[in-house]
């Protein structure tokens, strides 16, 4: 029974998890179908976003997949899925928009991303190593490694934390982009917010998934050594 309670939090996230993960694709899907009245592709509006921020150092390329858009702040690279690279729909200029919005974070040294691009290697070892410590911890009923890997997965949901603000600042200067150097306007730029808002949504799902996920691992441990 005791198990059966801990197990409502993991429940809940993958709930949560999985209705933003919808949302987000049916509404990339249903704006992915909407050509911007330019013509103009999700690289050529990159480069134009980049260019028009004095950012010059920064290379456009394509990458295989489907929203596996990134920005390397380290290799200076601005990677555009296919379904963005060459897409001239409304959404993919507002997710080319928004990993511009990220080199310019980095351009300007705004502080959540470098705080971000500096949590990486703390998140990666937590991420790595938070479960099977806690697996070997309560199979071997050594609630000291259990709560060792519970610390290591805190740091996996501080990263997360840091990086809402990040995600959510790409996005205000995307839509900003868009608006001002006038690539999309009026239904057009309303769709590509709709399509950032929805992305959105997935990284605080994540979040609030693995903050329940935290809380049921605090409870398991404390309730091992309890027992």
């Amino acid at each position: 029974m005791y198990w059966f309670y801990t197990d409502i939090p993991l429940f809940i996230g993958i709930i949560l998890t999985m209705l933003a993960s919808f949302y987000l694709k049916s509404t990339y899907r249903k704006y992915s179908q909407v050509s911007n009245s330019r013509g103009m592709t999700g690289a050529d509006c990159a480069m134009m976003i980049l260019r028009n921020a004095g950012i010059n150092d920064v290379s456009v390329q394509y990458i295989p997949g489907s929203l596996t858009d990134h920005y390397s702040p380290t290799e200076k690279v601005l990677r555009l899925s296919e379904t963005v690279y060459g897409s001239t729909s409304v959404a993919a200029l507002g997710v080319a928009a928004h990993e511009c919005g990220h080199a310019i974070q980095d351009k300007e040294g705004y502080a959540p991303l470098k705080l971000r691009s500096v949590s990486v290697p703390v998140a990666n070892i937590g991420s790595m190593l938070s479960w099977p410590l806690i697996l070997i911890g309560l199979a071997m009923g050594y609630m000291g490694l259990a709560q060792i890997g519970v610390i290591l997965f805190t740091f996996v949901v501080l990263f997360q934390l840091i990086t809402l603000p990040v995600e959510f600042d790409a996005s205000r200067r995307a839509m900003i982009a868009l608006e001002e150097q006038n690539i999309l306007a009026g239904s057009e730029l309303s769709a590509a917010g709709k399509v950032l808002r929805a992305a959105a949504l997935t990284y605080v799902a994540a979040l609030l998934s693995s903050i329940l996920q935290l809380l049921r691992l605090i409870m398991l441990t404390r309730g091992g050594r309890r027992r």
